[in-house]
């Protein structure tokens, strides 16, 4: 239920076949919250039968399981270009609050826009709020993990020949954020680091 690389789930799932053993990966999306809650949302990836017999398991600690019968690696890349793609909305977040503080633009206000009109989804209201309430120590996901997500995102890519050039920016960006102290940081803090760019 760890987010691995694709190529230690391929290696998992070959040890196991050996072993006469069952392997389903099964990475989980959301914050620590979620998980309190029990409202995590699981991915799990191999055999029916075996995703059939960990439902219980994944019941107990989420909300929905998406099953996706095969390689269990499937369900890593899943998870891997979800968090690409959170990444992502932080960053294009960071660089959006930038340009509004820079045209003397509320922030709040212009968070409010967004999330009532164009977007709506929770990952943009958890992180608008986190970026301009600039709570970047109330860790969810630490920026150091988020550098290794989005390194492992890179090497299934490149393994698999799909350029992602904007995943290289936000693995620059996120070593950044690091080499600034951002050690004990929320991966939000890509908006600092956009704000800092800026000027502000």
């Amino acid at each position: 239920m760890s987010t691995i690389s694709v190529a230690l789930s391929e290696r998992l799932a070959q040890a196991h076949e050996a072993a006469k053993q069952h392997y389903v990966a099964a990475p989980v999306f959301g914050r620590p919250e979620a998980a309190a809650a029990a409202k995590l949302f699981i991915v799990a990836a191999g055999e029916e039968e075996s995703i059939a017999r960990c439902q219980p398991i994944f019941a107990a600690l989420g909300q929905r399981t998406f099953s996706l019968p095969g390689a269990p690696a499937a369900a890593n890349v899943v998870k891997l270009s979800g968090n690409f793609l959170i990444a992502a909305v932080i960053e294009g977040l960071g660089e959006a609050f930038a340009l509004v503080r820079k045209a003397g633009i509320d922030p709040r206000t212009y968070l409010d826009i967004l999330t009532s009109t164009l977007f709506t989804a929770p990952v943009y209201k958890t992180y608008g709020d986190l970026i301009v309430g600039e709570k970047y120590d109330q860790v969810g996901f630490g920026a150091a993990l988020g550098l290794k997500d989005i390194r492992l995102t890179l090497a299934a890519a490149e393994a698999r020949r799909a350029p992602m050039p904007l995943a290289s920016l936000l693995h620059d960006h996120l070593l950044t954020v690091l080499a600034q102290g951002g050690d004990a940081q929320d991966w939000s803090a890509l908006g600092r680091l956009a704000a800092r760019n800026a000027g502000l």
